[in-house]
């Protein structure tokens, strides 16, 4: 079955034709460049695997727009915040990164319509007894988010009492909460229930959205042609089920779960 899957993915990339991209080859016979950023510290979205090549949801979406586009692709990784900043100065042509697109972000970047939908949770310890976001404003909280995240953004607005601790690294979070350092984790569900996975003894998951967000692909202000390239690419991958193929392929066991939870689950 898995072969199969990949198989029609793999069909699916193949039917998307060209239209226009960013930069040019330097070769006249070459196809123009499309320069998507990443920060590939995010699995299963954005990641290295075993041989040190991007891979994941994010890289295979990109490899489909690409194709749409009629470019090559080239990802760029760096650092989740360096990512609207290169867009800003011409360093990238894209961000395809997990993005939510806020009201704040729209401010220096355009976004594309959504193409996943997902909500801010708690990782938190077993020993704790915070239940829901309301506990958060107790005195005294201390808190933790990887740096330029909207779980950062919505800590410094919402709690702004609150002693509030940032990392790059996300994995650096956890290990706030699982060592008692730090009160709670504010990131996606995706990636809660799968560091509450990872560290069953030591940390549990409160699920329940208390923000819902939608992520979407991040274009440089005032590019209203490249949006809407990217736009029609969305509703074409959406209306062949691209987004549900890599569902199965990379997040099928997340998939059930979320299911059986009764939230609805990321790509739709």
């Amino acid at each position: 079955m898995l072969a199969r899957r990949r198989f029609s993915l793999f069909a699916l990339l193949a039917t998307f034709s060209l239209t226009a991209c960013g930069e040019k080859s330097t070769r006249s016979e070459d196809p123009p460049v499309i320069r998507i950023g990443m920060d590939l510290s995010y699995p299963p979205f954005e990641m290295l695997d075993r041989s040190g090549s991007p891979d994941g949801v994010s890289v295979r979406i990109a490899e489909a727009l690409a194709n749409h586009l009629g470019c090559e692709l080239k990802i760029v990784p760096m650092d989740f915040s360096g990512l609207i900043p290169a867009l800003q100065t011409g360093n990238i042509d894209l961000v395809l990164s997990s993005m939510t697109a806020t009201e704040e972000r729209r401010g220096s970047i355009d976004f594309s319509d959504p193409y996943a939908f997902t909500g801010l949770a708690l990782l938190v310890s077993t020993k704790s007894d915070i239940q829901s976001i309301k506990d958060l404003h107790r005195p005294g909280r201390i808190l933790t988010a990887k740096t330029a995240t909207t779980g950062q953004s919505w800590i410094t607005r919402h709690l702004p009492d609150a002693k509030l601790v940032v990392f790059e690294d996300p994995s650096a979070c956890v290990m706030e909460v699982a060592q008692g350092r730090a009160d709670a984790f504010i990131y996606d569900q995706l990636s809660i229930h799968h560091h509450a996975q990872e560290n069953p003894d030591t940390t549990r998951a409160i699920l329940a959205p208390f923000v819902e967000e939608s992520w979407a692909i991040g274009i440089a202000k005032g590019n209203d042609t490249l949006r809407s390239q990217v736009n029609d690419f969305i509703a074409r991958f959406r209306e062949k089920k691209g987004f549900e193929l890599l569902g199965d392929r990379y997040l099928k066991e997340e998939k059930s779960f979320l299911e059986k939870q009764g939230v609805p689950f990321i790509l739709r």
